[in-house]
């Protein structure tokens, strides 16, 4: 069965601590946090399948889906619900013969409308563009307008999820533009209270139409 993709969509950080990094995604989901990304791009291979695997059961404990980014091959392993592919990550039908037809898999589309459309043809389950504003984790990332996120909302209906320097100052214009999820890094985890941060990003959903 398929997850519904509205809310805060939580985007770990780097980080070589497992436990640190339990403890954070642990206050993130107390702040109502909708979805985990588990992303880590300097961990190996080992350190990979161990932080993985601890986050599926704590984000199991709370019902509340693990998306593992860019392998196929973790995600199965770990038995994690959720898949996000980038640009090399390989595309939609092949990465669903490896997780299943019950699989969350979503794509990162950047600025590009057309790869949207490609992605949702193969069979994506939602859609990802960014970034909306500029970003410390991606300073040279490509950027994508809100007059885009308008323009995807328009021409499709799957979930649409805003990634890159989003804060609780600027999400709002972006919700404005039938954006669905806000995919956030450091305004949640670099947060003084984790949770509180969580929170007031959810509320942000609460209160929207």
């Amino acid at each position: 069965m398929k997850r519904v993709v509205r809310g805060l969509y939580a985007v770990t950080p780097d980080m070589a601590d497992t436990a640190a990094l339990v403890s954070k995604v642990t206050a993130a989901l107390d702040g109502g946090a909708a979805l985990i990304q588990y992303r880590n791009k300097t961990a190996d291979e080992r350190l990979k399948r161990e932080q993985a695997a601890r986050l599926h059961e704590l984000c199991g404990r709370y019902g509340v889906p693990l998306v593992v980014n860019d392998s196929a091959a973790l995600a199965a392993l770990t038995g994690a619900p959720g898949l996000h592919l980038g640009r090399d990550d390989g595309n939609v039908a092949a990465a669903r013969g490896a997780v299943g037809a019950d699989a969350l898999i979503g794509v990162s589309c950047y600025d590009d409308l057309d790869r949207a459309r490609s992605a949702l043809d193969e069979g994506a389950d939602y859609v990802a563009f960014g970034a909306a504003f500029p970003s410390r984790v991606k300073p040279g990332a490509v950027r994508a307008s809100r007059e885009l996120f308008a323009e995807a909302r328009r021409r499709y209906a799957a979930p649409i999820v805003a990634i890159g320097g989003i804060t609780l100052d600027n999400a709002q214009s972006l919700l404005d533009c039938g954006v669905d999820a806000l995919a956030v890094i450091s305004a949640v985890f670099d947060a003084p209270d984790i949770t509180r941060a969580a929170r007031s990003f959810t509320d942000l959903f609460t209160h929207s139409v």
